[in-house]
């Protein structure tokens, strides 16, 4: 073979030599190497329901005592054929090694082990390959009759702590001698559940039995429905947190005083539950708590509270301090619990929260306890806190890089340094100031088989306060326990893409507040953005299909008016001047053919491309945001999310300003500037609603639904590019890349000049059901829909109208596979085009045209939504 032909080749032979490669793995890694005769390596557990399913089915699972070995490279024992390529004759050497601490790991230990099992001729080996194998790899599962049995017993024992009393497992072991293999069928029978006939509480208390009444409503139990365990359990911890958050302190810190009944004697089936709320003893009577002495301290150790702390107290809580690098009032605006206040457990948990999200402080120590008497009996009635808390380092700094991917940017990388300067100006305020960049290629627009550099480099600087800045005091209108917060922000950016590029400068003051772990507000004042463009002159060499229906455009009016044609050729025109001749002229419209008046109406969208693109836009705005979220939380099992924002941009600089400027843009004639610049008007409202369903224990159904609106108004006839939507990417409409063409409306706009169009209307429906194959792999099948619109139609039926959007809307539908290493989540999505709107009239449904092995590759980390 000559070396030429290899060269031209390479592809074919790494084929080759991979698969190769991938033949002597599996045939060196057999899955039963290291299985004993006689005995059998456990593949699979089947589970059969008999009669029915429950939704709680998949969580039986978890009771068999035996597993097989987990799977994870392409669904295959990876660390089974790790361990089983370790030579065999070391494997007892090796387990016992590990069982010693890491430090005593060495030549000396191997060497008195190999003298041990009698492999003297080993002494001197280190092992290293063998031992790397075995440490990464696990053993063979070999299947114990017995603890089958076991694990039937567990699986029906939940069957009944479910409520399904009746419930019967039965188990089979499949063997199969020439393989060294088994497989074990679970055969389980739920039978009829047992009911709650009636619901009946038995609380002597009467201060406990009135605050349970009050929330009856709430409670997770109701008669008619099935005795399951799980439910009473839910409705103990309701039942604590009440009352702890009503005073009584540590109530049912043991677990003994809450309890159920439930009388079978007449029936299994239906069966009277007795909720039952009292203490053991008759002499010990609950009592309400209140909170007594508030001890705050900073200190560097446990050991120098009350040695060498100085005592000062603000507001019936005593701080206690070492110097005066924290203002006492900075502290006293984290701290909810307050002396003679009715105990309260929430607020302990609150205050705790406050404190950690002021990234001043670890806590030492948070202790509440009774307060000690005179006698050796503690009080039961006042409540001590004590917290001690340990500064944290004035300076911290950060270096990272991160790997993202993106379908415009590619695969790109971006490198950051933050640091953070604490406590600035003695309350507890942070300085966090970084430098980023992010840095890949795109397609290069005047040759698209190749790529050039793209790069965004920003640099800001936020200081936040543990307190709203606001000229009055606010604790009545938004108390401590919302965690009130704030923010200056200021930052500018230089980025390049598609060779215009951009220099942002942005600044805002942002208020924060957390009504609880679920609901929280954000409210952002003087949100101001300067966006500048660079090399607005070169547009067309780097839009060059924007280039290719101007050219036409000028072609054709100039046939039409040849003395502008003189005017522009002899440099009295500029290109831009033409280009709004040439949209004014109703004459020259009116002339247009239906071919040439498609020309012209890509030719007006491309103004308004060119307008969006190269704009430098000021964006001063006021914006609210509302966050519900109850993913993560454990109280819910099928989460809900919703974000709903509202900005509101240009109206204090249109106050203060009425002159108008010209020559903004090729359309934007005359609009009122600061700086020479113009500033954008508009309101804008952003939806996004999620619901999570959990199926089979722990398969999801995700849905999203997102509704954005902008309107424009004043200084400004379109949305900036900044604020504008658009269709495709990976979190988006999968089935086509970001700016990919897909939309807007079903307009049948030039291709070449739809791309880079933008709407202020946008709606997207997604809907993915994720199912995990283990702990590292999940599979996901998804359905994308939406599009977007304008409010007003631009001449090429692009205007939202609610009898018409259904059937303009995009589709598209796929799966993906999702891999979790430690915290992060890689995420590969394949799509396909079901719908296109933006397709002539009967050839929108694509089915026919699906190509499996071409879908729309989106690679992505974290979950769409």
């Amino acid at each position: 073979m000559s070396c030429k032909h290899f060269k031209n080749s390479p592809q074919k032979y790494y084929k080759i030599i991979s698969f190769a490669t991938f033949a002597v793995l599996i045939s060196a890694c057999s899955t039963t190497k290291k299985v004993p005769q006689g005995e059998y390596l456990l593949t699979k557990n089947n589970f059969i329901f008999e009669d029915k399913s429950e939704f709680f089915d998949d969580e039986l699972k978890s009771y068999v005592q035996q597993k097989p070995n987990k799977k994870q490279f392409l669904l295959m024992p990876l660390s089974l054929w790790l361990y089983n390529a370790a030579n065999p004759k070391y494997d007892t050497i090796l387990n016992e090694y590990m069982t010693y601490p890491s430090e005593m790991r060495n030549q000396d230990l191997r060497d008195s082990l190999f003298i041990k099992y009698n492999r003297k001729e080993s002494i001197g080996k280190s092992l290293l390959s063998d031992r790397l194998l075995h440490n990464w790899g696990t053993p063979p599962v070999i299947l114990d009759q017995n603890r089958s049995e076991k694990s039937a017993e567990s699986i029906e024992k939940r069957l009944t702590y479910r409520g399904y009393w009746d419930g019967k497992v039965s188990f089979n072991h499949k063997l199969d001698s020439a393989g060294k293999k088994a497989e074990v069928d679970y055969s389980i029978t739920h039978n009829s559940p047992t009911i709650i006939k009636e619901y009946y509480y038995n609380i002597p208390d009467l201060g406990i039995k009135s605050i349970y009444q009050e929330s009856l409503l709430k409670t997770h139990i109701r008669s008619k429905q099935i005795l399951d365990q799980t439910v009473l359990e839910k409705e103990v911890t309701r039942i604590n947190d009440l009352m702890r958050g009503k005073g009584y302190y540590r109530f049912n810190n043991g677990g003994d005083e809450v309890g159920f009944i439930a009388d079978s004697l007449k029936s299994r089936k239906e069966v009277p539950l007795i909720l039952e709320i009292k203490k053991d003893s008759a002499n010990s009577r609950y009592k309400k708590a209140t909170f007594g002495n508030i001890d705050v301290a900073v200190v560097r150790n446990a050991s120098d509270f009350g040695t060498k702390t100085v005592k000062d107290s603000l507001r019936r809580i005593r701080f206690h301090k070492m110097n005066e690098n924290y203002k006492t009032s900075a502290l006293w605006r984290t701290i909810i619990v307050d002396s003679k206040a009715e105990y309260d457990q929430k607020k302990l948990d609150i205050t705790k929260r406050n404190i950690l999200a002021m990234n001043n402080f670890s806590i030492l120590k948070a202790k509440d306890s009774l307060r000690q008497g005179g006698s050796i009996t503690p009080n039961d009635s006042i409540v001590d806190v004590l917290y001690l808390l340990k500064p944290l380092p004035r300076y911290e700094i950060k270096v990272g890089t991160d790997i993202n991917y993106s379908q415009l940017l590619n695969l790109g990388v971006a490198p950051s340094i933050d640091l953070t300067t604490r406590n600035i100006f003695r309350g507890a305020e942070n300085l966090s100031t970084s430098i980023a960049g992010t840095f890949g290629s795109i397609k290069n627009p005047k040759n698209l088989d190749k790529r050039i550099v793209a790069y965004e480099i920003s640099a800001q600087g936020s200081l936040s306060f543990p307190r709203l800045l606001l000229p009055f005091n606010y604790y009545k209108l938004i108390p401590k326990r919302y965690t009130p917060t704030s923010s200056i922000v200021l930052g500018a950016s230089v980025q390049n893409n598609i060779g215009l590029g951009r220099i942002n400068f942005n600044t805002g003051l942002n208020y924060f507040a957390n009504v609880n772990d679920i609901v929280s507000h954000k409210l952002t004042l003087f949100n101001t953005q300067f966006s500048l463009t660079k090399n607005k002159e070169s547009y067309y060499s780097f839009f060059v299909n924007d280039e290719y229906i101007r050219s036409e455009a000028f072609d054709n009016y100039f046939a039409f008016n040849p003395v502008v044609a003189q005017d522009y050729n002899a440099g009295l025109l500029t290109m831009d001047q033409v280009s709004a001749k040439i949209i004014k002229d109703e004459a020259f419209k009116n002339s247009l053919d239906a071919e040439k008046l498609n020309n012209f109406n890509s030719f007006n969208q491309s103004l308004i491309n060119k307008d969006r693109q190269t704009q430098d836009i000021i964006i001063s705005s006021m914006i609210y945001n509302f966050i519900y979220n109850e993913i993560g939380k454990k109280d819910f099992e099928n989460p809900f999310y919703f974000n709903g924002k509202v900005e509101v941009a240009g109206n204090i600089l249109s106050a203060f300003n009425q002159k108008r400027d010209g020559n903004i843009g090729v359309l934007e004639n005359s609009q009122r500037t600061i700086f020479g610049i113009p500033y954008a008007q508009f309101v804008k409202f952003d939806f996004d609603v999620r619901k999570y369903f959990k199926f089979n224990g722990n398969q999801t159904l995700a849905l999203r639904q997102f509704i954005g609106l902008g309107v424009p108004y004043g200084n400004s006839s379109s949305m900036p590019f900044a604020r504008s939507y658009f269709n495709g990417g990976s979190n988006d409409i999968r089935a086509w890349v970001a700016f990919g063409g897909l939309g807007p409306s079903d307009s049948q706009i030039d291709e070449r000049i739809r791309t880079y169009v933008m709407g202020n209307v946008k709606l997207t429906t997604n809907v993915e059901y994720r199912v995990p194959f283990n702990d590292m792999y999940e599979g996901a099948v998804f359905t994308d829909i939406g599009n977007i619109w304008s409010l007003k139609d631009n001449g090429f039926n692009d205007q939202f109208k609610f009898g018409d959007f259904i059937k303009q809307v995009g589709i598209g539908s796929g799966f993906g596979l999702r891999v979790n290493v430690a915290y992060i989540t890689l995420r590969v999505d394949l799509a396909y085009k079901i719908y296109d709107p933006n397709r002539p009239e009967g050839e929108r449904w694509r089915f026919h045209d699906i190509k499996p092995l071409k879908p729309t590759l989106n690679i992505a980390f974290g979950y769409p939504f």
